[in-house]
Parts: C-alpha cells; sequence; structure tokens
C-alpha cells in the first residue's frame, strides 16, 4: 500500500514537472516574442524606472517628469495637492493626479484619460504630452517605439546629413 501511494505521487509528479515545463517554454517564448517599448525623445533615448504603458487601443502613457526632463522642462510636485507642473519654454502645464481637469498655459482644457501613478511615477498620455507642451509624440506599436520631437530642434537631428556645397 505504501508503495501504490509512492508510486501514484511519482506519477503524479512527472505530470507536473511536464506542465510546469510547456508552461515555462509558452511564457519565454511570449517574452521573446514581445519587445520592451523604445522611448526618444529629440532622438536621444531615455531610459525610465516605469517603462511607458500601452494599450490595446493604441493609446500610450509615459513618465511625465522622465519626458519633462529630456525636454528640458523644468518640474515642480506638490505631494500634498498630488499636483504637478512642468515649465517647457513659454508653454506650461499643471495636471493632478487622477484629474481630467488641467491647465495649459493658465487655460483650463479636459484630458482624454487622468494622470496614475505606477510605482511611484506619474504616467501621462503621450497625446496629452503633444498637446500641452507643443511637441511631435507618436508611438507605434510595430516597431514598440514612442518618439517626442520638438519642433526644430529633433527634426534637425533626425534629418539625414548633406554635405555643404
Amino acid at each position: 500500500m505504501i508503495r501504490r501511494t509512492g508510486e501514484l505521487y511519482g506519477a503524479l509528479g512527472w505530470r507536473s514537472l511536464a506542465l510546469i515545463g510547456a508552461i515555462a517554454l509558452a511564457v519565454s517564448m511570449l517574452l521573446v516574442i514581445s519587445r520592451p517599448i523604445v522611448m526618444l525623445v529629440d532622438g536621444e533615448r531615455i531610459d525610465t524606472d516605469v517603462s511607458p504603458i500601452t494599450t490595446a487601443s493604441q493609446h500610450a502613457y509615459v513618465p511625465l517628469r522622465s519626458v519633462a526632463d529630456a525636454l528640458g522642462a523644468e518640474t515642480e510636485v506638490d505631494s500634498k495637492t498630488q499636483s504637478i507642473y512642468v515649465v517647457l519654454g513659454s508653454q506650461s502645464l499643471h495636471v493632478r493626479v487622477g484629474d481630467t481637469h488641467a491647465t495649459v498655459n493658465g487655460m483650463p482644457i479636459t484630458l482624454r484619460h487622468a494622470p496614475f501613478r505606477v510605482r511611484g511615477h506619474v504616467m501621462i498620455s503621450l497625446d496629452a504630452i503633444a498637446r500641452a507642451l507643443r511637441v511631435r509624440a507618436r508611438y507605434d506599436s510595430r516597431t514598440s517605439r514612442i518618439e517626442v520631437i520638438t519642433p526644430g530642434i529633433g527634426e534637425a537631428s533626425s534629418a539625414p546629413n548633406t554635405p555643404a556645397e
């Protein structure tokens, strides 16, 4: 009787091992197929503690401070009110975590999606960055790439080099 119990557990062990192996293989295949999102600001790769987030409906959310810093903007955070102020040249943006109401240059606007936190970082939609700071921003799901380009700066650095005559 003890022997049968041991054989039963031994058979289940092999089945479990095969199942775990199949699951591990499937997960590793998914990791190989999926590519991390690369974020470029004016042609420079930006590495952040929190990766950009994308949805099936092609919306992209980026860490606000990382993008603002890469653009050369000044950022202030008021932890009491969960407010973030970003100033880039003559453009200013004021947002609050969890609130779709924001201001651009002191004028009220409504964001499609409220900023939210991921591991302590405020995430904001890519289209809100483009609209508020007057930069070109796009997400290409085919290449898993987010690009933010300052007009006149990023365009010049991405233009092909042509010899001077």
